[in-house]
């Protein structure tokens, strides 16, 4: 977790001294030399203070030579303490990242080791609360059983806390792409790690626990092509730019990745095979559970800059037409909702509608679709005014 907080930190600095006009349009490896040294440079250090650094440091520079540097690191390599100081590859700086994430990734001989922090693990905590009450049914196991939780619950709650750690940098990225972004829509930090495979440390720890299939590497592929397309389009968004429908749906849909997950492992966990019938009718349940916290969150997200379909249907159809557009898709949805809860199984199907009434009395972030009419709320038409009225 620490190394996760000091990327957050490097993150800042980009923003920061991107905001200031210091950082020019560098390729994404130059833009984290400079940040790094900025961040060095701003670390405590004995008595001495940042004048005292910069006067140091412009002292110096003049002072070191490209041979010089070669020299410290032949001298280094020999001790075994580091890589050539002299490697510039992309592949380099996507390592550099990837250990960032992961600090354990050099240690071949140990495997990789995914952290996850306590924060993430309480916040994770409603998501697994929900998947149990709303997808044990579906592997006949019963909620009010706790051998029924417990024998899987440590590699469920890893895995969703893991998945939440990056869903929460990703909005970060997403968040501070309000400030400034490269002509790509996010910063050069933020390419260099979202060019690496950030969910790969928990790939690894799945493997190595038996638990890898192609299945659950397909939904670590939709989270990963969700998350670019939450920073496209929310960058889109902001700058005014077109949108399309189809990035827009397809986002909607990869959104509940993390379910899909925690399903897949379940069936491993099991080792039944999977139900397809199941896993299509539930994705088609994800859809409309995801429609229907964007409608909720609506107003936060707006402020937030957070992904929204209701947003998103506001840059394009205009707020005139948006809520009828994502009615339609509403409906579509739901059709084919209840064409499948018809082929389940009768007792199957009676639990889920029960389990989707509790989930609308207690309001909030559910699994199941909402009853009765939707809601959907008055759109914000300039949101840059109302972010203004309401930070």
């Amino acid at each position: 977790m620490e190394e996760l907080r000091r990327l957050e930190k490097l993150q800042s600095v980009v923003s920061a001294i991107s905001y200031h006009g210091l950082l020019s349009e560098h390729e994404a490896s130059s833009s984290r030399f400079i940040s790094e040294l900025v961040l060095f440079l701003v670390q405590p250090c004995g008595d001495l203070d940042v004048d005292s650094k910069l006067v140091l440091v412009s002292d110096f520079i003049p002072k070191v030579s490209g041979p010089l540097l070669d020299e410290i690191s032949r001298s280094i390599q020999r001790d075994g303490e580091a890589k050539p100081l002299s490697t510039s590859s992309v592949e380099s700086h996507k390592s550099c990242v990837k250990r960032s994430v992961d600090p354990y990734a050099s240690q071949n001989d140990q495997g990789v080791v995914a952290m996850v922090g306590l924060d993430a693990m309480k916040r994770a905590n409603s998501t697994l609360e929900d998947f149990s009450r709303s997808y044990f049914m579906f592997h006949q196991l019963e909620i009010g059983e706790p051998q029924s939780i417990f024998r899987y619950l440590p590699v469920l709650s890893f895995t969703e806390s893991f998945i939440y750690q990056m869903d929460a940098l990703n909005e970060k990225i997403v968040s501070e792409s309000q400030i400034i972004c490269s002509s790509h829509g996010w910063n050069a930090e933020s390419r260099v790690l979202f060019e690496t495979d950030p969910l790969k440390p928990l790939g690894d720890v799945l493997e190595r626990e038996g638990l890898w299939t192609h299945r659950i590497q397909q939904e670590f592929n939709s989270g990963k092509e969700y998350w670019a397309l939450e920073r496209k389009l929310c960058h889109a968004l902001s700058n005014k730019n077109k949108i399309s429908v189809e990035d827009v749906m397809r986002a909607i849909h990869l959104k509940s990745f993390d379910y899909r997950v925690l399903n897949l492992l379940l069936y491993k966990l099991r080792g039944v095979e999977v139900n397809e019938l199941h896993m299509e009718f539930l994705s088609v349940s994800e859809f409309l559970v995801e429609v229907a916290d964007d409608l909720f969150d609506y107003e936060e997200d707006v402020i937030e800059n957070s992904f929204n379909v209701l947003r998103m249907f506001v840059g394009m159809f205009g707020p005139s037409n948006a809520p009828t557009e994502l009615a339609k898709r509403i409906s579509e949805a739901e059709e084919k909702y209840e064409e499948i809860m018809k082929t389940l199984d009768p007792h199957l199907s009676s639990n889920y509608k029960r389990r989707c009434e509790e989930a609308t009395k207690e309001g909030g972030k559910v699994s199941g679709p909402s009853l009765g009419t939707w809601n959907i709320p008055a759109v914000i038409s300039d949101e840059d005014a109302y972010r203004a009225a309401h930070r």
